[in-house]
């Protein structure tokens, strides 16, 4: 009998499973799919040879997570390998104008100051509080909430930064993007080159408490640049499952849990759809969403709570092989790992209303990566990958907005999402001419494909749940919640669904980890034990 039985393995439930097994604790992990990993994932699914990553890509947060930072060498040992890129990210906009972010500050100050001089020196001004604050900022996000650590955070960076930091904490929190790209920059086109960073979650420039992610990503970006998974994102998956075996952890792949049984109050294990039953001595952790937890534990708090759980809007995945890289308009962008094209916030901020109002939007926002620029090992010689995140798309459809595409009864069906993906690459050779000629093969995920892939992509939120501040902080996954308890004694909860939410950061199940091996506690917690 282990002492814990972790469902799903996804890469919160592996890290939470291999704190576990490296303070001694036996740790069993099922997953229901044949291949571990959940949103991460590397397959050849439109070539032999082109190896491309499915869903998640950037792993910018795994590599400066405190996770990483323990558990590093172990890692490394089982095949874990990185490969950065100076040049993460980019804009392209209808005009053919482009402005690109690089670890160089001058190459990327020349960039922007292209489009203005006085955004130039904005940008200048604003990196340089974002290098002030990020020492007391980062511990803050990857604290638990609520928790003495998190307080520790806010008040050492009272005491660097004045009085006013925690002001302007809560106003970055609360700010959408529209409000704190005007408050900073003049030229659309660098309000975009910031802006579009919220829209790789559920964050439209109009949503209050949006700024955060995209300052964080942006100057992050330009600080550190990005990184990828060499290879493909699957290495990392297949390190933490390889360290997870030499810690003495196991493994079941292709068996669902079909219920999590109670017995005087507790949970006490798992039973597999086989019938197969599998105790746990002292707790199970689920890596799944609110939703998902309700279908297998028989607790009317537990759907009540789960109820109230909201889903963002659904992305669409297209994977290309290609003869060649986008010939785009500007040659630079060939050398960035992200191109995006929004463009500009109002086309942003109609693409989501339109999604949100069950509409295909006439001109989504676009995510392109490009990863073999920086990883050519993922193609053959001289061949290339590219990976479109296509934000933001209903989960069930109403209408097209262009009032072109047939709907098939509300669902997305294979035709419907390729005749979609007909019109991205429309998008996409507007400003890279001849791009379909380089295509060699295609695979298209619709937002139907992605809850298929992994349950918790529920309606093809590739977030596992919206991160409006209603459900974010200290009120993520639900009010009460945020500290990984459910209302059943010995259950716990991690994955994105829970703090600090969507991005592969393994920040949830590390900090399930701490908790349960002793290693974080509450102020609630600390005063218990205190008498």
């Amino acid at each position: 009998m282990p002492d814990v039985v972790v469902i799903g393995a996804g890469h919160n439930g592996l890290a939470a499973a291999i704190v576990l097994a490296s303070s001694g604790w036996s740790v069993t992990v099922v997953e229901a799919n044949d291949i571990p990993g959940g949103a991460v994932r590397t397959e050849e699914v439109t070539l032999p040879g082109f190896r491309h990553d499915l869903f998640a890509t950037n792993l910018n947060l795994f590599a400066g997570s405190p996770f990483l930072a323990e558990f590093k060498a172990g890692l490394e040992r089982h095949g874990l390998d990185f490969v950065p890129s100076s040049k993460p990210f980019s804009s392209v906009f209808p005009d053919g104008r482009f402005v690109g972010v690089s670890t160089d500050p001058d190459e990327t100050a020349a960039m922007i100051g292209e489009l203005s001089a006085a955004d130039r020196d904005a940008w200048r001004r604003l990196f340089a509080r974002f290098e002030e604050i990020a020492p007391h900022l980062f511990p803050l996000l990857g604290a638990g909430l609520p928790s003495w650590e998190a307080a520790r955070a806010v008040w050492n960076g009272t005491r660097a930064l004045g009085a006013s930091w925690p002001y302007e904490l809560g106003r970055l929190a609360l700010q959408s993007p529209r409000e704190f790209v005007e408050e900073w920059f003049i030229t659309p086109e660098i309000q975009a080159l910031v802006a579009t960073w919220g829209m790789h979650l559920d964050f439209a420039p109009d949503v209050a408490g949006g700024a955060l992610f995209p300052f964080l990503e942006s100057m992050a970006s330009h600080a550190n640049g990005m990184v990828l998974g060499r290879g493909g994102a699957q290495v990392m998956i297949d390190a933490m499952v390889g360290l997870l075996d030499e810690l003495g952890g196991s493994l079941v792949t292709g068996r669902r849990v079909r219920h999590v049984p109670v017995e005087a109050g507790r949970a006490v294990g798992v039973i597999l759809d086989d019938g197969t039953a599998i105790a746990a001595r002292r707790a199970v952790v689920a890596d799944l969403t609110p939703t998902g937890l309700a279908g297998i534990v028989d607790d009317p708090r537990i759907r009540r709570a789960a109820s109230r759980y909201r889903y963002g809007p659904g992305t669409m995945m297209i994977h290309l092989a290609l003869d060649d890289l986008p010939a785009w308009h500007d040659d630079r962008a060939r050398g960035f790992a992200y191109v995006h094209l929004g463009p500009y916030l109002e086309d942003m901020a109609l693409a989501y209303t339109q999604a949100i109002s069950g509409l295909l939007p006439e001109t989504p926002t676009l995510v392109v990566g490009q990863p073999t620029v920086v990883d050519p090992s993922r193609a053959p010689e001289g061949r290339h990958v590219l990976w479109i995140q296509v934000r933001a798309l209903p989960a069930t459809i109403r209408g097209d907005a262009a009032g072109v595409l047939p709907i098939d009864g509300g669902r997305w069906t294979p035709r419907l999402a390729e005749a979609y993906a007909d019109r991205v690459l429309e998008i996409l050779e507007a400003q890279a001419p001849g791009l379909r000629d380089r295509v060699l093969g295609r695979a298209v995920l619709s937002p139907a494909d992605l809850e298929r892939a992994d349950a918790n992509l529920v309606g093809g939120d590739s977030l596992a749940g919206s991160h409006h501040p209603f459900q974010y902080f200290f009120l993520r996954p639900l009010p009460g919640w945020s500290r990984y308890r459910t209302p059943v004694p010995n259950l716990h909860l991690c994955g994105a669904a829970t703090w600090p939410g969507a991005g592969v950061g393994a920040g949830s199940g590390y900090l399930l980890g701490r908790r349960l091996t002793g290693r974080w506690q509450t102020a609630r917690d600390l005063l218990r034990l205190q008498g």
